[in-house]
């Protein structure tokens, strides 16, 4: 049986999913958009400003046709709520992401539902505790102290693709054991065009070059990991890929060689390029707010080692905080999709089973109802004493809720408050006089420009 025939006989559309969703959601407020893109390039070219639009025109529930198809779009805490904690298992992430990310990322933990995600899940959550996350951390420093070291030669850095080779060779490390420089540049060329290629507006492999690419690397990789699947399970690796293999359950199941190979390109996409984009904006954050620079210098000059040691995470608390008022800011996926296997209410609206439906986390974590002043960088409003976080438990979703939140948050932390630990020690940096950094907000916040620094060494 092949993948997709596997695939189709686990997740059959849900009840509705055959509806004209066009007409089952037109007594929503709202519209289809432009034909054929719909609202596709508003969506991409800048999300905050289209879901701000949206909901000043429409409220909290309207109708909208992007990523090609009709959606139920919401946008209130309260929705991010309903779907993403899920208590009744209405909302299937399996048949929301599948149209988007499915050729690229086939059945990767994101996509999966209910007790199948709870078995693959359960398999995986050894390989992101405390004893594989202390290993995966000796690993990663060597290439943090070397990449920070370099960059302090650069006064003039563009930080984005430098984050983005540093956080590619951990990802190689980390997450697949890779030592021969070679393996490791085709590899993350590979893994490039996949990501890059989930952004493709044009999917049809003859006329989309970007899709293409994305499919080509996509078979590399899949080709390059089930090569090495034997090996890896009769090994005693501590890098992620050599986990997955030898992974048990209580009742000794273990993943297969396909579920091996999904895995791990997912994993590696899903740790790889949110880590990317938080650095990303931390580091333009602190350019902008020197005294924040500055208070972060102070903590990791008080911690006192020259690299982050595992024991010492906690110590790390107002990196944490940083951390938070980033994702608050620029969350790295800036909507979640589901699709609702049955009739629900939201907000006075009732809704058909099979109506494709998005949360947007950019929406949310701007909202004035839950934060201060929100479009001001102030990472104390996760302190303990103002906890702006705590007033509604779904206003702040970067990681996702319920049972998919993120698997990967505490290697994301971790990774994070290791490289700005040796960054603060290390160098200063700052932005041109009134630079803003244009944002790329889909499919993954990033830097149009690569984010131009100055930078020295202290």
């Amino acid at each position: 049986m092949t993948q997709s025939a596997r695939e189709e006989a686990l997740y059959p559309p849900p009840p509705g999913a055959a509806t004209d969703m066009h007409r089952a959601l037109r007594h929503l407020p709202g519209s289809r958009g432009w034909p054929v893109f719909g609202h596709s390039l508003d969506f991409l070219r800048d999300p905050l400003t289209f879901t701000q639009r949206q909901h000043a025109r429409f409220g909290p529930v309207s109708r909208v046709n992007f990523l090609f198809r009709d959606r139920a779009c919401l946008l209130s805490a309260d929705a991010n709520e309903l779907v993403l904690r899920d208590r009744d298992g209405t909302f299937s992430a399996h048949h929301g992401w599948t149209p988007i990310l499915g050729d690229l990322f086939p059945m990767g933990l994101m996509l999966r539902d209910g007790r199948d995600h709870k078995q693959h899940r359960r398999l995986m959550q050894p390989a992101f505790k405390g004893e594989a996350l202390a290993g995966y951390l000796r690993r990663m420093q060597p290439h943090i102290e070397t990449a920070v070291a370099a960059w302090g030669q650069q006064p003039d850095l563009r930080f984005y693709p430098a984050v983005k080779r540093l956080t590619l060779g951990i990802a190689a490390d980390c997450f697949l054991g890779l030592e021969l420089q070679s393996e490791i540049d085709r590899v993350n060329e590979a893994f490039t065009d996949v990501v890059e290629a989930s952004s493709a507006t044009v999917r049809v492999p003859v006329i989309g070059r970007l899709y293409a690419r994305g499919l080509r690397g996509r078979a590399y990789l899949e080709r390059f990991i089930r090569e090495r699947i034997a090996v890896r399970r009769a090994g005693d690796g501590d890098d992620l890929f050599s986990h997955l293999c030898r992974a048990t359950d209580e009742d000794g199941r273990s993943y297969s060689d396909e579920d091996i190979v999904n895995h791990v390109i997912f994993l590696m996409m899903a740790a790889h390029d949110t880590t990317t984009s938080a650095l990303t904006t931390i580091v333009y954050a602190l350019a902008a707010h020197p005294e924040w620079q500055a208070r972060l210098r102070d903590d990791a000059e008080r911690i006192g080692s020259d690299t982050l040691a595992h024991d010492a995470l906690d110590e790390a608390a107002l990196t944490g905080m940083v951390l938070r008022e980033a994702l608050r800011l620029y969350p790295p996926l800036t909507t979640i999709v589901r699709q609702a296997t049955r009739d629900f209410s939201l907000h006075g609206y009732d809704l058909p089973a099979g109506t494709s439906v998005s949360v947007f986390p950019i929406f949310t974590q701007r909202d004035p109802a839950w934060w201060t002043d929100p479009e001001r960088f102030d990472p104390e409003r996760f302190d303990a004493e103002r906890a702006e976080h705590r007033r509604h438990p779904f206003a702040w979703v970067p990681f996702g809720g319920g049972a998919h939140m993120c698997l990967g948050l505490h290697f994301a932390e971790m990774q994070v408050k290791a490289v700005m630990h040796v960054m603060a020690r290390q160098l200063e940096w700052r932005v041109a006089p009134d630079y803003t950094m244009p944002y790329q907000l889909a499919p993954i916040a990033k830097p149009r420009d690569g984010l131009p620094l100055r930078v020295r060494n202290r």
